[in-house]
């Protein structure tokens, strides 16, 4: 998205289609010369946040929202238009719209004006995108979080205390004979802690990475265990076929689902063992490729049968996290491993799917940081142990000043303080039009 188009003024409708109510968000400098051409029944003088009912010019009725430059969504200028939600009747409030001056925005431009204009940093225009596409409660917790600049406040007081040891460090440098000798111990001390709130966003990352993107759950184990009938207990629905034939699944099914709150993706796989049919040995390749990138294995065995060799040899080829489930239970097996579950009756479910729910970790520290946050927060990281380095080894000063100058840099990239151009495109690039 070209930044240099950032004085346009805009319009998209910022609503979902379809809707009985659609809106229509114009933005920019001529934001209400252009709503004022095309709602009949504009206001004057205009009185910010103030709704207005009234006639479009295409025909439609609804309701005039304006907001003044600095007070609303983008910063900008701008009015939200409320018409009825039909294909047809927003389509021509915003070719009105583009007649009368403005242009179709780009996807996610509303919101790289928010940002451009001071009204919320990177991390926060990122829980905007998240909060629109979260499917679960968890990430939309996660989601407000951001947007509520849970990050960007973690990140701020960091950067604040690297400042000032960078400060420190600087006026010693330069102004010795004022201020004296560097605090060498301090400096060293402030850095450590420094590192250490930059570890503990760090420990959070993988639990961040489930919560937002989902879990990966794949069912394994023999043919006939009940991995099918375990899915469909889980879904509700008779989504796998199920047979008494051993090695009825030949590839794998996957389903998403809400559990505890995460987004998990179940994969019910081919029986695991060896094959002679070409079909059924592709399935069960698939099975093991699918079980090698899980984050956990759901391993299934028939409990009416009991634990085999053949069980052992197989679980022990699976790395990821693992769950073991007596299946059958209402068959009367033993289960003499792992939990017991009734995938026909639905006993014990709940205590395996606590198992899924716990994937994604309840810690005291809100899980925010993204694929993009990690590294940058990996280098700022390293800078900071450089720095250190640089005292310990008693060298000039202004060496440690210049891995300091780095780490406020870098987590200025996060916040998108010291972001490049292209790292903000980048972040804008998948937002959808309207937001």
């Amino acid at each position: 998205m070209g930044l240099a188009r950032h004085s346009d003024t805009i319009v998209a409708p910022i609503t979902a289609a379809g809707g009985a109510v659609a809106v229509v968000r114009v933005s920019g400098p001529q934001a209400w010369a252009v709503a004022k051409g095309v709602f009949l029944a504009w206001p004057d003088p205009v009185e910010a946040r103030r709704a207005v009912y009234g006639t479009f010019c295409t025909g439609d009725d609804g309701l005039a929202l304006p907001f003044a430059k600095g007070a609303s969504y983008t910063g900008e200028q701008s009015a939200e238009l409320s018409v009825h939600g039909s294909p047809a009747s927003v389509a021509a409030l915003v070719e009105a719209c583009i007649s009368g001056g403005a242009r179709m925005a780009e996807p996610g431009e509303f919101t790289l004006r928010a940002f451009m204009n001071g009204r919320m940093d990177l991390t926060q225009a990122e829980g905007v995108r998240d909060t629109v596409e979260a499917q679960t409660d968890a990430q939309l917790r996660q989601a407000n979080l951001l947007r509520d600049g849970a990050l960007r406040n973690q990140i701020s007081d960091i950067r604040d205390s690297v400042v000032s040891i960078l400060a420190a460090v600087e006026a010693s440098t330069d102004f010795s004979e004022e201020v004296g000798e560097l605090d060498s111990e301090k400096a060293k001390a402030d850095c450590k802690a420094a590192i250490t709130q930059i570890e503990q966003l760090l420990e959070t990352a993988e639990t961040a990475r489930l919560t937002r993107h989902g879990a990966c759950i794949a069912i394994a184990g023999l043919p006939n265990a009940g991995k099918s009938s375990l899915l469909n207990a889980v879904l509700k629905s008779d989504r796998a076929i199920v047979a008494e034939t051993p090695g009825t699944t030949r590839d794998t099914v996957e389903e998403s689902v809400s559990i505890g709150g995460v987004l998990c993706t179940l994969v019910d796989t081919a029986g695991l063992r060896d094959s002679d049919d070409d079909v059924e040995r592709q399935g069960i390749e698939r099975s093991r490729f699918a079980v090698s990138n899980a984050d956990q294995v759901w391993y299934v065995y028939d409990s009416s049968v009991g634990w085999t060799d053949e069980d052992d040899r197989q679980l022990a080829q699976i790395e990821a996290e693992s769950v073991v489930v007596a299946n059958k239970i209402d068959l009367g097996g033993d289960a003499v491993r792992g939990l017991p579950v009734s995938a026909k009756t639905g006993s014990g479910l709940s205590g395996l799917l606590e198992r899924a729910g716990g994937l994604v970790a309840n810690g005291e520290r809100p899980a925010l940081v993204n694929q993009r946050h990690t590294p940058l927060l990996q280098a700022a990281s390293e800078a900071l142990s450089r720095a250190i380095q640089t005292l310990v080894d008693g060298m000039p000063e202004d060496l440690a000043a210049v891995d300091l100058q780095a780490a406020f840099r870098i987590l200025g990239e996060i916040t998108g303080e010291t972001a490049a151009p292209d790292v903000i495109d980048r972040v804008f690039h998948d937002f959808c039009i309207g937001k």
